[in-house]
């Protein structure tokens, strides 16, 4: 079964400096319908303006994904990293225990466009702990790459629970294809462009929850790129 979460009907949340779409109930949308998919909590499309951003805030117990669709974004924690991401950069916080701090925009002209993840642990009270990387346009056109998984394999980033995150840029006409696992389930999530997936039409900000499918098919019917979680 497919279930398309249409871009249109996301939650939505404009204060100014932070312009929002959610996929899932977050902060002050709620919608018991749309709570997550398996250990998948969040997925919130944000477009943050120049000089402004997230002051320092706290987190626990949660994997935290973050992945620059443009711009960039300047990260300070408590564990003594401080860096600035860009596109092609993905950033990876177990919080565990807990962590704090702050996500800032430093352009003083360009917006920066993310998506912001949250995946549940296999459990409470992991050790803190960071993580990012820079993937180049060569590895990630035209196949799935693994960008993070639970022992981090094939160098991809690690977090706490049984879910493999892939990325993809699919030139047009492209077809990429995932098999997945008995009783697992997907999540694709559109960055941009226009994908069928399984035949069934995926537009940019798209998301669609995949159970008992064997075989995922996923055709760019014009340049795309895409987000495929595989959950327990």
């Amino acid at each position: 079964m497919i279930q398309v979460r249409p871009s249109n009907e996301r939650g939505k949340m404009n204060i100014g400096w932070l312009d929002t779409n959610y996929t899932f109930s977050f902060a002050r949308y709620y919608d018991p319908k749309h709570m997550g998919f398996r250990s998948l909590r969040v997925i919130n499309q944000d477009k943050v303006k120049p000089g402004t951003g997230f002051n320092t805030h706290p987190h626990n117990d949660m994997e935290i994904i973050t992945y620059i669709i443009d711009g960039e974004l300047e990260h300070r924690d408590n564990l003594g990293s401080r860096s600035v991401i860009r596109r092609g950069d993905i950033q990876r916080i177990s919080a565990g225990t807990g962590v704090t701090h702050s996500e800032t925009n430093p352009s003083s002209h360009e917006a920066v466009h993310l998506l912001q993840i949250w995946i549940q642990p296999d459990r409470e009270g992991h050790t803190p702990s960071y993580d990012e990387r820079s993937l180049s346009d060569a590895e990630r056109t035209g196949k799935l790459l693994l960008i993070a998984s639970n022992k981090g394999r094939d160098g991809s980033m690690t977090i706490n629970q049984d879910a493999d995150v892939y990325n993809a840029r699919l030139p047009a006409g492209e077809t990429v294809t995932h098999s997945l696992g008995e009783g697992r389930g997907a999540w694709i999530q559109i960055v941009s462009g226009n994908v069928a997936l399984n035949g069934v039409a995926l537009g940019p900000g798209d998301g669609a929850s995949v159970e008992d499918v064997a075989e995922l098919a996923m055709h760019a019917e014009n340049d795309a790129e895409l987000l495929l979680f595989d959950l327990a």
